[in-house]
């Protein structure tokens, strides 16, 4: 079976008037289908920058990038991309703001309207349609924004930091949320993140990035009884601690090469 996504020996480098900058050097990642894969690592290691790769946001300087075996060209609706702030258009209701990509992409009919108000109904969103975004909380218009994303229908979901705006019991109760959605779904993700108790929660696999350049260091297999539990429940799972800490410590390893080439 063909990876859902496959980085081979992407590098990509920003260039600007000043300088030229090297954010990803050689990374070559393979992502199964239905798998859930966590990126962490300081900052400056390109996480973002790898999400929009993957996305056909931005094209890499060199290397290339596989969607089920296809090299993409630019932006697709096979792919759907979930940000830190939910972005919802202030002066469109709920079910409005929830059907944008299916006006985008010219899909909206009366099926996939039904579609998604079977979505809001399962994000707990039922009767919210016709409300406006400042009628609802931080939580809720993540749900929407997750709504939006997943009306199209998209095979992979990529994740840059959905919940870090949200305090820390809605971001537990959507952690759960979205992984009981996406395994029913059978989506792949890829989920950029800073918390590391997070990463390892919700994933299948944690890959763990240098920095200047973002590129592998190491990638961790999460335990099966870790992986099949509820993300709050998953953190009570034995040895969740002992990954945590293996994890955390490649973190600061990458940290130590860093400030020790900086100060050479």
């Amino acid at each position: 079976m063909l990876p859902t996504v496959e980085l081979r020996n992407v590098t990509h480098v920003y260039v600007n008037e000043r300088e030229a900058k090297l954010a990803v050097e050689q990374l070559s990642i393979s992502i199964a289908p239905g798998e859930f894969v966590s990126l962490v690592g300081p900052s400056g290691c390109g996480k973002t920058t790898l999400l929009s790769i993957i996305a056909g946001l931005v094209n890499p300087t060199e290397g290339d990038v596989l969607i089920n075996g296809d090299r993409i060209k630019g932006t697709t609706p096979y792919i759907g991309y979930m940000l830190q702030q939910d972005y919802l258009f202030p002066w469109r209701t709920i079910m409005d703001n929830a059907c944008i990509g299916l006006e985008l992409t010219k899909q909206l009919n009366e099926v996939t309207k039904e579609r998604v108000l079977n979505l809001l109904d399962g994000m707990g969103l039922g009767g919210t349609e016709k409300l406006y975004p400042h009628q609802l909380s931080g939580g809720m218009r993540q749900r929407v924004a997750l709504v939006r994303t997943l009306a199209t229908e998209p095979e992979l979901l990529l994740l840059d930091e959905p919940f870090s705006a949200l305090d820390y019991q809605t971001k537990l109760q959507l952690e759960d949320l979205i992984v009981e959605t996406l395994k029913a779904r059978e989506k792949t993700a890829v989920l950029v993140t800073h918390d590391l108790s997070e990463a390892i929660a919700v994933s299948d696999r944690v890959i763990v990035l240098n920095r200047d350049p973002g590129s592998m260091r190491r990638s961790f297999q999460v335990p099966e009884p870790i992986r099949s539990a509820q993300p709050f429940y998953a953190r009570e799972q034995h040895g969740f601690n002992d990954l945590f800490h293996e994890v955390w410590k490649e973190l600061e390893a990458s940290d130590r090469k860093v400030r020790g080439r900086n100060n050479a």
